[in-house]
């Protein structure tokens, strides 16, 4: 073999080298690019995991929110049942089954929401339920409230007094209210505030079941919103005193609530009080003396 044609194979021998060499190293240039884009996507994944770990987070802290709104709505919807408008007792039945039918239906009452779920407990009434005298006043305040039983405060004490007064026994006549349950009064505070027009004509129901089984021959309204929630009237109790009214066929006698004598003590706004009080006493046939019918006079 001539020099020429060993020269010739040694460098056709090199070329074909360089280009397998070139060709690897294409190869390796496309590993290279093929590891930089999974080291890139990597770096973006890790993100994204992140995103959906914090969604993840978020759909359970949610599903907690919705748990204790749950648990919160559940008191609400376990709350009682108003029962039906016409609440007049069932005849037939002793007067005691009767009354006692009535005292059930105030007791689940929630018609008014907001009274139902603020107050203590129902005040049905008290009293002889053969008494020949009912006494009626506006609402429960925040003693009647916690005992279930109206006017057991100082104005409960002086009507206890004006009904002693009068040669009767607390026990002889019925006291109730207009309103069965104490009105709600805002958060922190104190004292009691007059029931709305609405409380007192969704209540009254109630209170002509209670008049429907007593059978009172006198109903004595003490103050001028007694007076509203039985007739409707707004008027002022200077007028709607004195003389007789009448509430399904019975005769009804306004007068001043006891919490206006405590207010006011004047010996003359005490006759006045004292004055229906004896027209009462007239009416019913009780025996009145002449003692009584001179007190509170100058």
């Amino acid at each position: 073999m001539s020099e020429f044609q060993k020269g010739l194979e040694l460098t056709t021998d090199a070329l074909r080298k360089l280009a397998e060499s070139g060709s690897a190293l294409r190869g390796s240039r496309e590993a290279l690019g093929r590891l930089g884009a999974a080291r890139e996507g990597a770096r973006v994944s890790r993100p994204a995991a992140k995103v959906e770990t914090a969604e993840a987070k978020a759909e359970t802290v949610a599903a907690k929110v919705t748990a204790v709104a749950a648990k919160v709505a559940r008191p609400l919807a376990a709350a009682p049942v108003a029962p039906p408008t016409e609440v007049y007792p069932t005849t037939g039945k002793t007067k005691a089954e009767r009354m006692e039918q009535a005292r059930a239906a105030v007791g689940i009452c929630a018609k008014c929401e907001k009274l139902a779920a603020t107050r203590t407990q129902t005040v049905f009434g008290v009293g002889n339920p053969d008494a020949r005298i009912m006494f009626v006043g506006e609402a429960p305040g925040a003693d009647e409230d916690l005992q279930g039983e109206p006017f057991v405060g100082k104005a409960g004490q002086l009507l206890t007094k004006i009904i002693e007064t009068m040669g009767l026994k607390r026990g002889d006549v019925f006291i109730a209210n207009v309103l069965k349950c104490r009105p709600d009064m805002p958060a922190g505070s104190s004292g009691n505030r007059r029931p709305s027009t609405k409380e007192m004509e969704t209540c009254l129901p109630y209170l002509r079941a209670q008049i429907e089984i007593i059978k009172p021959e006198v109903l004595v309204a003490l103050g001028a919103v007694a007076m509203e929630g039985l007739l409707g009237t707004v008027e002022p109790m200077g007028r709607l005193r004195g003389r007789w009214h009448e509430f399904q066929g019975i005769p009804l006698m306004a007068t001043y609530h006891p919490a206006y004598l405590l207010r006011n003590q004047a010996l003359g706004e005490k006759r006045k009080v004292w004055e229906d009080m004896l027209m009462v006493m007239e009416k019913v046939g009780l025996e009145i003396t002449e003692r009584q019918r001179g007190y509170f006079l100058k």
